[in-house]
């Protein structure tokens, strides 16, 4: 299985998110620091946003944060409803399907169990597991602290 650019990128902007909580974020910063494209970025966030989880707020002073807690936002979920619309194989999609073998290939229903597996695999997982008291990961996407930690070694 490969996940798909969407939800990589996702998964990026909810870790930035949960690194820099207590203020609004702009999708320019999450760009800068996690290589992606603003348009990339507008798409996904979008999604982010009318599936809860991101709150948005439009204008001069706007921003993006988490939409709940990271310890609610269970990462087999994100990946859930990112990558369900994705057919992992031509005999899972309804209008291209041309496979003669569909409906005696016992294939699908092994790929269907590893899917699933896959996904039960993440549902204990929680944005917080992934960031909190990640020091290696906040010095990346917190830039203010990252920006803290280099001037401290400077001065040392």
């Amino acid at each position: 299985m490969r996940v798909t650019k969407r939800t990589n990128i996702a998964m990026r902007v909810l870790m930035f998110c949960a690194a820099n909580t207590g203020r609004l974020v702009t999708k320019a910063e999450i760009a800068r620091c996690c290589n992606a494209s603003e348009n990339h970025l507008a798409q996904v966030i979008n999604q982010l946003g009318q599936l809860g989880f991101l709150h948005t707020q439009r204008g001069r002073n706007g921003g993006l944060e988490l939409g709940r807690p990271a310890d609610e936002i269970k990462i087999g979920d994100v990946f859930r409803v990112l990558e369900a619309p994705v057919p992992l194989a031509e005999c899972f999609a309804d209008v291209d399907n041309t496979c003669p073998l569909k409906d005696a290939c016992r294939l699908r229903t092994a790929l269907t169990e590893a899917v699933e597996a896959f996904y039960r695999s993440l549902d204990p997982i929680t944005l917080d597991e992934l960031v909190c008291s990640n020091v290696d990961l906040l010095d990346i996407l917190n830039p203010e602290r990252a920006c803290a930690a280099r001037e401290a070694a400077l001065a040392v």
